[in-house]
């Protein structure tokens, strides 16, 4: 039995493992094509070693998009749309979820069909209000429109409901006001649910390019997926360039990932100590 395990548990890992290498190589390769020049991209075989053109590469791309200007608009427009996005998904589903009020359930049924409606429908009438407000071409034109975001308020409420409601009566009893309740006692247990809800938001946000590519006119407000596409030309394209870039613009969502990682990791513990 003993070696009938040891045998199943070889297999796991290494099926886990050739899973990882899989699913690392797409970045591995955009790392690689940093570091090289732009006609070893598609050469065969393929080129899987580092070159010696990373610096080159680096200096052409900030030459062509202003690097530094580009991951401040991203990083910007990112970190504050997760937050005000976070904190009203984050409240609209604890009402949704343990308040008791008249039209509730039909309110959220609204809400899950917004998330029906394609994208590309709402184009037109969210840029002719952006226009109308003099947002266009401004970093409110980025971070306002998505804020109430119905997929994170369905992903929150869904956590929420888990949370028992008999803390909540149990604090209202010793004169706990609604916002103590909420900020003291039910955020610091969906913890674990805020960060996944954050990783969604910052990626969504981090990844988003038709909307910018619409709401925006100058190159000085680009975020990254639309100065990104400008690399693209009708003639040559340098794809060392273009991978210099697309490494540049993967690098911020695996750190935040990594920063918040933990409180999966934590989350997974205490359910399973529960």
């Amino acid at each position: 039995m003993k070696k009938q395990t040891s045998i199943k548990k070889i297999f796991l890992y290494v099926a886990l493992a050739i899973g990882a290498l899989i699913s690392l190589f797409p970045f591995y390769w955009a790392a690689i094509g940093a570091t090289n020049e732009s006609g070893k991209m598609f050469s065969k075989p393929p080129v899987l070693t580092p070159g010696s053109k990373l610096m080159e590469n680096l200096t052409n791309l900030n030459e062509s998009i202003d690097i530094g200007r580009v991951m401040f608009n991203s990083l910007f427009t990112a970190s504050i749309y997760t937050i005000l996005a976070l904190l009203i998904s984050t409240m609209a589903a604890y009402a949704f979820a343990k308040f008791e009020f008249k039209g509730r359930n039909v309110i959220f049924g609204i809400f899950l069909l917004s998330m029906m409606i394609p994208y590309h429908a709402t184009i037109i009438p969210l840029f002719k209000m952006m226009a109308a407000l003099g947002w266009l071409n401004t970093y409110w034109a980025l971070i306002l429109p998505n804020l109430a975001y119905p997929f994170a308020i369905f992903l929150m409420r869904q956590n929420m409901l888990a949370f028992p409601t008999s803390l909540i009566e149990a604090a209202r009893m010793d004169g706990a006001g609604e916002w103590k309740i909420f900020y003291s006692i039910v955020l610091p247990s969906m913890r674990p649910a805020l960060a996944a809800t954050a990783i969604f938001l910052f990626m969504f946000q981090w990844n988003s390019f038709l909307w910018p590519l619409i709401a925006l006119s100058s190159t000085d407000m680009y975020t990254f997926p639309v100065a990104l596409s400008s690399l693209f030309g009708l003639s040559r394209i340098d794809y060392g360039q273009v991978m210099a870039g697309v490494t540049l613009a993967t690098v911020p969502i695996i750190i935040f990932f990594l920063v918040l990682q933990r409180q999966f990791i934590s989350g997974m513990l205490g359910s399973a100590v529960k």
